[in-house]
């Protein structure tokens, strides 16, 4: 992103207000996810933080594909939470709701394991990418939950806690977990 000068920024301050706005609003449009977050804070009041990552959690347990799925291999199913993480994280810069973060990506991942136990079974040795991936991302979630106030942990600890069972329940994904040392208990 480059730098404005100060000539340019004091010459942009002394501009007619109809004149910055126009630039502003066509600057805004340009950026998506600004304009997700503005829609938001300024529109919706930042109230329906709560409503959008229950339709967040909806989606996930609709599209997330479903228990023997015929073409899902460790690869494809990568390639899915990786997706719905990328969700979970714009809802996230959206909202500021850095709890959601959390509860959200144990959700996610706990909900994997759970309906895809078997395939994961039958097919670890082609988890090579998959394994280390969600032995970061719970990593990344655990930490991000230790932060949080311990109010917020009863609404993540279930799904957190299953999460890690299977991880270190599961061969590819235990050395990583091992070596990257991710706790067995949240």
């Amino acid at each position: 992103m480059a730098k404005l000068s100060d000539e340019l920024k004091d010459a942009i301050s002394h501009l007619p207000a109809k004149e910055k706005d126009k630039l502003l609003f066509r600057l805004i449009a340009k950026d998506r996810k600004l304009t997700e977050r503005l829609n938001f804070e300024l529109l919706e009041g930042g109230n329906t933080r709560d409503d959008r990552a229950e339709d967040l959690r909806d989606q996930i347990r609709k599209d997330l594909p479903s228990r023997g799925a015929p073409y899902l291999t460790p690869g494809l199913l990568m390639m899915e939470l990786r997706h719905w993480n990328a969700r979970i994280t714009e809802h996230v810069f959206t909202t500021k709701d850095k709890s959601g973060e959390v509860i959200l990506g144990a959700y996610l991942f706990r909900e994997a394991f759970e309906r895809h136990w078997d395939l994961l079974q039958r097919r670890s040795s082609s988890a090579k990418k998959f394994a280390p991936y969600v032995v970061k991302r719970a990593i990344s979630l655990v930490n991000k939950g230790k932060k949080l106030h311990e109010d917020y942990h009863m609404e993540f600890r279930k799904d957190l806690q299953a999460l890690l069972d299977y991880l270190w329940a599961y061969s590819p994904t235990q050395s990583y977990a091992e070596a990257l040392g991710l706790p067995k208990r949240f």
